[in-house]
């Protein structure tokens, strides 16, 4: 399979299975590096590798990409092949921008990234927890699961922090079943529900057992679950890698603007 191929090949079926768009942000002129394992972790994926580096606004970026262009794409050169030796295919940018986080989310929608990762190291996964908040979001999370763990070993909790008297069952099974569809085998899927703590500290408590979480993108629009930034304070919180998975945005928001200069493949 080409190195720069997404998808691979069923060849029980003939059919192709696209693998799962991890967008990985790195400041790459910061010493921010692919730490321990994730090049391990990323096997299945199709990689997004964006190098980015934050300039003052006095700086335009064009001034900044001759200055650091040759040594921002050695770096990039490095995590590359360390990505397509562990089996990824890879993709990359590299952005002198003013704005990093502007950057990231328009890089998800340019490349249709179902996440992000925080990466920080890992060993082999053999534990992977999925905080579920409600249906919404299930269909992109269990693509993620099932696209990275779906044919290891790595056994896969699904966790509910139940509110107001719900009982959450439903949802976990129903989440449970949508794996299945994705190769995750029911027998490596277990569920937990919570009661007796807040979301955040809940799925932080728990993640201390865990080596990697895949936790949806926080929608605050919605009332009935404040989770305000949930996902990214579980990865501030949390010592493994996290894989924030995106949530679909209505077509009208697709495209956030730009404000910088990138390369497509430098």
């Amino acid at each position: 399979m080409p190195a720069n191929d997404p998808d691979t090949t069923d060849p029980s079926t003939g059919e192709g299975t696209e693998r799962p768009r991890i967008l990985v942000p790195l400041r790459v002129l910061e010493g921010e590096s692919l730490p321990e394992g994730v090049p391990g972790l990323l096997a299945n994926a199709h990689v997004v590798l964006l190098g980015y580096h934050v300039i003052p606004e006095q700086t335009a970026p064009g001034q900044a990409r001759m200055q650091f262009e040759d040594r921002a794409i050695a770096r990039l050169d490095e995590f590359e092949e360390m990505l397509e030796a562990a089996g990824a295919t890879v993709e990359r940018r590299l952005v002198f921008t003013h704005e990093g986080q502007k950057t990231i989310d328009r890089l998800i929608y340019e490349h249709d990234c179902l996440a992000v990762l925080v990466p920080h190291a890992t060993g082999v996964v053999e534990d992977v927890l999925v905080p579920i908040r409600g249906a919404v979001g299930v269909d992109r999370i269990a693509r993620i699961v099932g696209g990275l763990f779906g044919e290891s070993d790595a056994v896969v909790t699904l966790l509910h922090v139940a509110e107001d008297g719900e009982e959450g069952r439903d949802l976990l099974d129903g989440t449970r079943d949508r794996l299945a569809e994705f190769g995750v085998e029911a027998s490596r899927v277990e569920t937990r529900i919570e009661t007796d703590a807040g979301p955040i500290d809940a799925i932080v408590d728990a993640a201390e057992a865990f080596d990697a979480i895949v936790i949806g993108e926080s929608d605050p629009s919605i009332a009935t679950f404040v989770f305000g930034m949930t996902a990214d304070q579980v990865a501030d919180r949390f010592l493994g890698p996290v894989f924030v998975v995106q949530r679909e945005r209505p077509a009208e928001n697709e495209d956030p603007g730009k404000n910088e200069e990138a390369d497509g493949e430098g």
